[in-house]
């Protein structure tokens, strides 16, 4: 029957778990502590209606952490190596958040619901930890806690039209990276232009956990004339569009100079923030590895992150490990992201996979670039 991870107590479910379980969920992983969806049993019919329609997505497990108070702008610009300063209530900011020593800890969204209250949207690490301490450390009348907060994602061409058979109209009017509070027959969210892919739409923040499987069941509803089909964050097509994984694509132990995020860092500006000298000194410098999309020759792999696999360079030294690898139907080849040494990330390399087939990269391009 092969590995089985027991779902116990210890792993939390989301407020859309009954909805995966009744739309015939079968793969799963496990993400900030949560139950993460993978597939409903047909990866190419749900990258289809990714590619094509539209898709509905449980990504719960996307956590806020909320900081709230007098403080609260100082401790999120302070932890933050994106300026936080001059951004919008009701807007957002892509923020890579570093340690003393520039590593990254976590790449959120920033969500500025008032001038004292934000929320971070994470990625798969526990950055509440993180931010709590800094907070007390430094004295700061600030809150810092998990709201009731769950993400459900509504990615896809047909996204728009999806979500304004539910809500309206006016849904097409949010700019990306906005968001406004929504009561939808007594179901309270957040509506966010936002979302893990590159086809575009939005991530509904429920704000009422109880509500989950209602908000479900209405967005589906909305959906099925444009063939809404259920899914979840899609390896091979975040590959192609380009979207950042933290842990996935570096283990949670590399810079954003490292993994092509400096667009989104304020390196020059006057504050201090965490990270800020060691990544002054690694610009100067140069990052020592980067992250790289190449195509792998080969047969036609299955998606697979499970085990990287070593990089060798020309004369055989090892020089990186390929992270994640699937086939793309946008390239018709295998692709995959590979963290590697800078000498040799610009042209191609050998790798050998789990099963010890050796295939040749090819440079596609620098992440990020």
């Amino acid at each position: 029957m092969g590995l089985q991870i027991p779902v116990g107590s210890r792993i939390r479910k989301s407020p859309f778990h009954g909805a995966l379980l009744a739309h015939g969920l079968t793969h799963a992983t496990v993400y900030n502590h949560m139950l993460m969806p993978a597939s409903f049993g047909d990866p190419g019919a749900e990258y289809e209606a990714l590619v094509e329609r539209v898709s509905l997505w449980d990504v719960a497990c996307e956590r806020q952490v909320e900081v709230v108070g007098p403080d609260a702008f100082e401790l999120v610009q302070y932890v933050s190596a994106r300026d936080m300063a001059g951004c919008a209530v009701g807007r957002v900011r892509y923020a890579p958040i570093c340690d003393h020593e520039g590593t990254l800890l976590n790449d959120p969204m920033i969500l500025k619901l008032a001038e004292d209250r934000f929320w971070f949207s994470i990625a798969d690490s526990d950055l509440l930890l993180w931010i709590r301490g800094v907070g007390a450390e430094r004295g700061l009348d600030c809150r810092v806690f998990e709201p009731d907060a769950s993400p459900l994602g509504v990615q896809g061409p047909r996204a728009d039209d999806t979500m304004a058979a539910l809500l309206g109209e006016w849904v097409r009017d949010v700019p990306f990276f906005s968001f406004v509070e929504v009561e939808h027959e007594g179901i309270p969210f957040l509506l966010c232009r936002s979302g893990w892919s590159g086809q575009g739409g939005f991530e509904l923040f429920l704000t009422d956990g109880s509500r989950g499987r209602a908000l479900w069941d209405a967005v589906w509803a909305a959906g099925e004339p444009f063939g809404i089909h259920p899914g979840g964050p899609t390896l091979n097509e975040r590959i192609e569009s380009g979207l950042f994984s933290y842990r996935a694509d570096c283990a949670g132990e590399a810079t954003p100079l490292e993994v092509g995020l400096e667009r989104f860092l304020s390196l020059d500006r006057e504050d201090d923030f965490v990270g800020k000298a060691a990544l002054l000194a690694e610009r100067e410098r140069g990052p020592a590895r980067r992250l790289v999309t190449v195509l792998l020759s080969g047969k036609r792999l299955p998606a697979t992150s499970e085990h990287p696999w070593p990089a060798s360079g020309p004369s055989g030294d090892l020089v990186g490990e390929v992270r994640v690898a699937s086939w793309s139907p946008q390239h018709d080849s295998n692709i995959a992201l590979a963290l590697v040494s800078s000498d040799v990330a610009g042209g191609g390399f050998t790798t050998f996979t789990p099963s010890g087939e050796e295939l040749q990269a090819t440079h596609l391009n620098f992440f990020g670039e």
